[in-house]
């Protein structure tokens, strides 16, 4: 391959195409390197502060390589954004000939089959979802995807999606009668003939391991896989190498027997009667638990009467469908699959039950409307590591948050790449005249009763010297909706008119788009918004996290995980807990400085920033901004920031 700098100079085809473009040696160097791997069949982890340009760093040698190549994004939002909006940009930089495909899982691609039953149904608990199907089935008369992100007026998590959307339980596959027209095949096969594809890491893992989305059969043929967002590869790759089963999945699950049985059994009304009994098991074992957003270690959950035997219930009731199904599954194709399903789910159930595979923590999880059992490996780096040896192929992993410190020996552990080569370019941005660091003095332990009330008092005169334009990012649910009730009451006695924004309140991306166009927004939000999030310019100049992103350390999975070190002879908090707190924490600090012309204050209230020695290790690893103790030095930084250049 062709050394690629020559396309980011000044004069080069990147200029020619971009607004704005400027020369940034780190994104050239790192180009160079992807490059180098890419020819030389390599594993590479690049590490890339913001405004490094990674996207276009790994963008242009892959379209360059002339072979197959498979990008995973983090979701689903960014790979819609490189598809539809950098990879063109690119393609017509270079005038490249390559062939491009977006492969999304088969919950985003409307399903004939049960849009067809959906309409057939019509009895829905809602009447909005009746009115949805209506749209749907126009919207998919005329669509060339059947991709419901481009139906804008039904929003993503609506009900009515269930309902004509297939999942990998219930599509009948080529024994449908609409196979030749469906959507999600369409897809696949558009993928196996582009040069570049753009996945996410579910759909990437979700295939890897179930062989189920289409990757599997891209794989053979590829080249190259490039991973963005590469730092939360480890923890979807933990979702996906393990098992979970949910009370949704099991009321879904009755649902669909329930209108089978009505269309193939009319004469066996024993089956239609069973998944009622389903139906209701399932959710009286979401009421065994009152809290929601709670976690049960499986010992744990196993004392809770309510729960042993609400799961006891539940496996009754999904045994008896098992034994009923078999009876009857010749009668159709799509009978034949339901059984096969719920024969599945039946063994999930026991499995989780039993709980007899020392290398998986067993664990429960209670959501508002549903309880999903998870059985999670307790490392994921030799099936991890096992997917990439051994195959003659190049493999980008990339991120602005990969090391602590410059060292990535807790990311090659995870994922069993302890040789891989890494490099990390620092961001161009100038952190020292566009950001300040303040850690307030006289904070409480982050575990005292008060202490979200002293993050709030604390930060009211910063809150009020950038008059909003503020998130406040915290670590739990909890932390947030505390900080929302007094921060709205000590506005008002300050009489601050500042508009608060909630994670919750209403969709991420609409949230952003109000925070953007007020005057005066503070916007509130935990763990989604810690990443992923880029608003740039006057909108935001003040970033303020509650505390240090360590995971509680009863939650089952890091439980887990650190008697399992500890019993191999390492040390869990050095080893693990904190390397992991490091890399959340420079995701958080991400959100302040998206391109050269921002500036503000990121205000870290965590005491032990300072007070404790790994304290150093930690705001080391962050961006080499001034750094104060002094409110008054934060709040002249803020006030000179909203001054009219003179």
């Amino acid at each position: 391959m062709a050394d690629p700098a020559d396309l980011f100079l000044a004069g080069g085809a990147l200029a020619a195409t971009f607004d704005g473009y400027r020369v940034r040696e780190q994104q050239i160097d790192m180009a160079r390197r992807v490059a180098q791997a890419i020819e030389h069949q390599q594993v590479l982890i690049a590490e890339a502060g913001t405004g490094t340009g990674k996207t276009l760093a790994y963008l242009v040698p892959a379209l360059l390589s002339g072979g197959k190549v498979i990008i995973s994004t983090g979701t689903r939002n960014l790979q819609d954004q490189l598809f539809h909006r950098d990879l063109p940009a690119v393609r017509a930089a270079l005038a490249s000939p390559v062939v491009t495909a977006l492969l999304k899982g088969r919950a985003n691609y409307i399903c004939h089959y049960h849009l067809e039953r959906a309409l057939r149904e019509g009895s829905f608990a809602q009447r909005e979802t009746a009115r949805h199907v209506v749209e749907i089935k126009t919207f998919a008369e005329h669509s060339k995807t059947g991709d419901k992100a481009l139906l804008g007026s039904i929003a993503e998590d609506a009900p009515v999606w269930n309902h004509v959307t297939s999942t990998r339980e219930n599509c009948l596959g080529s024994d449908c009668e609409h196979f030749r027209k469906c959507f999600v095949f369409e897809a696949r096969k558009q993928a196996m003939e582009a040069d570049i594809v753009v996945v996410n890491h579910h759909l990437f893992f979700a295939d890897v391991w179930l062989r189920d989305e289409g990757v599997a059969e891209l794989l053979p043929a590829c080249n190259t896989v490039v991973f963005d967002e590469a730092h939360q590869l480890p923890e979807t790759a933990g979702l996906f190498f393990g098992e979970n089963i949910s009370t949704s999945q099991l009321i879904v699950l009755a649902r669909d027997i329930r209108l089978e049985a009505a269309v193939h059994c009319k004469d066996f009304p024993a089956l239609g009667q069973a998944a009622q009994v389903l139906d209701r098991a399932a959710r009286d074992f979401r009421l065994a638990f009152r809290e929601e957003g709670s976690r049960w270690d499986h010992e744990r959950a196993m004392r809770l009467n309510a729960c042993r035997s609400g799961l006891q219930v539940c496996i009754d009731a999904v045994a008896e469908l098992d034994k009923l199904l078999q009876s009857q599954a010749a009668r159709a194709p799509s009978l034949e699959q339901t059984a096969s399903r719920c024969h599945d789910t039946l063994g999930l159930l026991q499995r989780w039950q039993r709980h007899d595979d020392p290398a998986y923590v067993r664990w429960l999880e209670v959501y508002s409307q549903s309880v999903v059992l998870n059985a999670t490996p307790l490392s994921v780096a030799e099936i991890f590591a096992s997917q990439i040896n051994g195959n003659s192929r190049s493999w980008i992993f990339t991120s602005a948050t990969l090391s602590v410190k410059g060292d990535f020996s807790h990311y090659r552990n995870q994922l069993g790449l302890p040789d891989a080569e890494a490099n990390s370019w620092d961001s161009p941005f100038d952190y020292a005249s566009q950001a300040l660091l303040y850690v307030p003095r006289n904070m409480p332990d982050p575990n005292d009763s008060g202490y979200t009330a002293a993050v709030i008092q604390t930060a009211l005169p910063l809150l009020e010297a950038s008059q909003g334009h503020a998130f406040l990012l915290f670590t739990s649910l909890r932390a947030m909706k505390e900080a929302q009730t007094l921060l709205s009451e000590a506005l008002q006695t300050r009489g601050l008119n500042f508009t608060l924004l909630m994670q919750g309140d209403c969709a991420k991306g609409e949230l952003l788009e109000r925070f953007r166009a007020l005057d005066n927004p503070v916007l509130l939000g935990s763990q989604s918004f810690w990443e992923g999030v880029d608003v740039k310019g006057e909108a935001l100049r003040l970033v303020i996290i509650d505390r240090l992103p360590f995971s509680p350390p009863d939650d089952p999975v890091l439980a887990a995980r650190i008697d399992n070190i500890r019993a191999n002879g390492g040390n869990p908090f050095m080893d693990y807990q904190l390397p992991h707190a490091v890399i959340t924490l420079k995701q958080g600090a991400g959100r302040l400085i998206r391109d050269e012309h921002d500036h503000g204050v990121l205000m870290i209230c965590d005491p032990r920033l300072v007070d404790k020695p790994y304290g150093r290790r930690i705001w080391q690893s962050l961006p080499p901004m001034r750094r104060t103790r002094e409110e008054q030095d934060a709040v002249l930084f803020l006030q000179a920031q909203r001054q009219p250049a003179g």
